[in-house]
């Protein structure tokens, strides 16, 4: 959805000329798998992450487009809500200190913005879910002004007919009806982005399939929504009916949501993109001039806009994505799963956890999801978010094990043999999987240490929970600051 559209309104024509231009983009793909040479020899790795902005009192903070301006950085963009903006990262290879790198640069940028926010009056936070944020505080009248949100949002509840109610429970329980879908901008990420040949691209997705519950277990930083501890990553039930389009009958017919785990192991990136076009309607029916027939033809890569912008409205946990950099179409997976924070540090471990494992899966002699169904990834996903470093989790060989015990044991020495195998360099790998190996030891996630402070300081000064909240955040944002793993930050 990064891509600019204007508002407008829809006709039945329109949405005929996208369905049957979208369906000829896929057939240009499925041509350009068998006969167009992907970029992939060198391949690149991504990083994007969503932000929060507060005030001084750690309310959010509607003034995005201000702070954009400040910042004046063109890696800074817009987001959903007034209070969100994100950093996109400039890709490089893991090898020759790529991690380093990604982690200096990163640090660089968010310090020199958070300097310049504050002339607004902005704080910038990395947190799955704000934890100051209140019903209130999610309207249609919070939505960025990119004109591409509203329209999403109209888009959305036309098709669903009637306003979205969000029930989640979890140690407590959330009810509330909504009339926009603002509720989806208080789900803030990191985003892992992997590129990989046609031939991989099956191999890697199933990979991170296949451990996308243990990254939420492992990373889990979401633990409050409007007030309430509900699952550990609250963000994962959150989205999924934030931006649902399916009235209660089409969900009874068994009509697939938008934000979607998946159905089935693939053979092809292939599979992905022709069930988009398969089972869900356009939300954003906007046809572009290119014939990418005709591109093709003239020796041209076809941009397959509609293709693309079609794929950016279905929001899958690990995500297709097909682009053209100067000229050469290249594939990569995006990661979509974890949350964001809690500091620079813990989300490059996260990532280097990330594709040190998912190598070694996609390269394994007998592919994991030979031997491990579908389903059973699918509810390990949810056990992770709901349940974090404590879930049970399932896996081939071992049956339900404790999560942190799952990575001690099968998965930590993967990531170590998966990091060499990129070339990372031994000193980036043990610092970044040590700090993995000592959540894991210590059973600390930003979650558990979210969770802990608010009850110590309801309980020692007989706060209510919304004053507990912004404690714990004024004392979260100041150990995010020192880039010291989350871990390590103390619970009196």
């Amino acid at each position: 959805m990064g891509q600019e559209v204007e508002k407008r309104e829809f006709s039945r024509e329109d949405r005929t000329r996208y369905r049957h231009k979208v369906r000829r983009c896929l057939d240009a793909f499925a041509r350009m798998l068998q006969e167009s040479r992907f970029d992939f020899e060198r391949p690149m790795t991504g990083l994007e992450i969503e932000l929060n902005l507060v005030n001084n009192q750690t309310e959010p903070a509607m003034r995005n487009e201000e702070v954009l301006g400040a910042i004046a950085d063109p890696d800074f963009v817009t987001e959903l809500g007034q209070f969100n903006i994100e950093i996109n990262v400039q890709p490089r290879e893991l090898s020759g200190g790529g991690i380093t790198k990604f982690e200096e640069q990163v640090r660089a940028s968010l310090n020199a913005a958070e300097t310049k926010a504050r002339t607004k009056g902005a704080h910038m936070v990395m947190v799955g879910i704000l934890p100051t944020l209140r019903a209130t505080d999610l309207t249609r009248d919070t939505l960025s002004a990119n004109p591409r949100y509203a329209l999403l949002n109209d888009q959305i509840f036309t098709a669903r007919g009637e306003d979205m109610h969000i029930s989640i429970e979890g140690a407590e329980r959330l009810e509330v009806t909504c009339d926009s879908i603002a509720p989806e901008s208080a789900c803030t990420s990191s985003q892992l982005h992997l590129q990989v040949s046609p031939a991989q691209f099956s191999a890697y997705w199933n990979a991170a399939q296949a451990i996308a519950g243990v990254q939420l277990a492992l990373a889990a930083n979401s633990p409050f929504l409007f007030g309430q501890n509900l699952w550990q990553e609250t963000r994962v039930p959150l989205f999924e009916q934030a931006t649902d389009t399916r009235p209660d009958e089409l969900k009874a017919q068994g009509v697939r949501p938008r934000v979607w785990f998946g159905e089935r192991w693939i053979t092809s990136v292939f599979d992905l993109f022709e069930e988009n076009v398969r089972l869900y309607p356009a939300l954003l029916p906007i046809v572009d001039e290119e014939d990418p027939f005709e591109a093709l033809e003239a020796g041209q890569i076809p941009s397959l806009a509609e293709l693309r912008l079609h794929n950016g409205t279905i929001y899958r946990w690990n995500r297709p994505v097909y682009d053209v950099v100067s000229g050469t179409p290249h594939l990569r997976v995006e990661n979509r799963v974890l949350p964001a924070g809690p500091t620079v540090a813990d989300m490059l471990a996260n990532a280097a956890f990330y594709f040190g494992v998912v190598r070694m899966l996609a390269e394994a002699e007998r592919p994991i999801w030979s031997q491990m169904s579908f389903s059973a990834a699918e509810e390990n996903f949810h056990l992770g978010a709901r349940q974090g470093l404590e879930a049970q989790l399932y896996w081939p060989g071992v049956g339900f094990v404790p999560a942190a015990e799952l990575v001690l044991r099968r998965l930590l020495p993967m990531a170590y043999e998966g990091l060499d195998r990129w070339g990372v360099h031994p000193d980036e790998r043990d610092r970044l999987l040590g700090i993995i190996q000592d959540r894991c030891l210590t059973g600390r996630n930003g979650a558990t240490w979210q969770v802990s402070e608010v009850t110590r300081i309801e309980e020692r000064d007989n706060a209510d929970r919304y004053v507990a909240l912004k404690r714990m955040l004024n004392l979260y944002i100041t150990h995010m600051h020192s880039n010291k793993p989350v871990h390590t930050w103390p619970v009196e």
